[in-house]
């Protein structure tokens, strides 16, 4: 996937363009407002597992109390090892 970094006002005046590129070039954009990150264009395709996806797909999931157990087990392990990007927009 192609990354970009552009100004608020530059995504303004092109923004039809960037929308088709992220669309169809599959090019994320970062969008810089006094030269800092401040929000970003990205396709659609490329949606990510939120807390509440994970929840909802676990609401329909049935799990034995043994592998109930272990899953949460798995999670807690996992959770102290995983570590907040330095990069805010990841």
């Amino acid at each position: 996937m192609k990354r970009k970094t552009i100004t608020v006002t530059e995504a303004a005046r092109n923004f039809a363009d960037c929308v088709n590129r992220a669309h169809y070039q599959h090019t994320t954009f970062v969008l810089l407002k006094n030269g800092r990150p401040f929000a970003r264009l990205e396709p659609d395709h490329e949606k990510r597992c939120t807390g509440r996806d994970l929840a909802e797909a676990l609401t329909r999931t049935d799990l034995s109390s043994n592998q109930a157990r272990d899953w949460h087990r798995d999670l807690m392990t996992d959770r102290k090892t995983l570590k907040t990007p330095t990069d805010k927009w990841q």
